[in-house]
């Protein structure tokens, strides 16, 4: 599971260091996609072969279904970590989510997202206060 907020730096070549805590599981390959909301989803090689499972069982005659796969899988890149823990974005993935060379890599369970760290502190900063006011009609089953 990928929990908490890491932040490394994106070098000149467009690598950054997964998070230790991030590494184990990722260290035989992954796979970065587009997200929502200009992230970069980061799976672990099983867990994204569990969502194209999903997607496969989408019917081919809803448009929104093929819509969000043609943009979701179109964007995929597997990668694998180097020694150092190292992984190159590609520089589509990069420009899709706005990335500078400061970042943030956060946990959201079967994933992990990185996130330009001045998006993600402003959408952090937005979501915060709604977060607060959540209630369990909000999230059913959750709490």
């Amino acid at each position: 599971m990928f929990l908490g907020t890491h932040t490394p730096r994106l070098d000149e070549k467009g690598r950054l260091i997964l998070p230790a805590k991030f590494r184990e599981e990722l260290s035989s390959g992954l796979v970065l996609t587009r997200g929502q909301e200009r992230c970069i989803y980061v799976f672990s090689q099983s867990e994204f072969e569990k969502v194209h499972e999903q997607m496969r069982s989408a019917p081919i005659s809803s448009r929104q279904a093929r819509d969000y796969i043609r943009v979701f899988l179109s964007g995929a890149s597997d990668e694998v970590p180097d020694k150092q823990g190292r992984i190159t974005i590609p520089p589509a993935l990069r420009s899709y989510a706005g990335l500078d060379r400061e970042l943030a890599v956060i946990g959201a369970g079967s994933r992990a997202e990185i996130w330009d760290a001045e998006a993600w502190n402003s959408y952090l900063e937005e979501k915060e206060t709604a977060f607060s006011e959540t209630d369990d009609e909000g999230l059913p089953g959750i709490f």
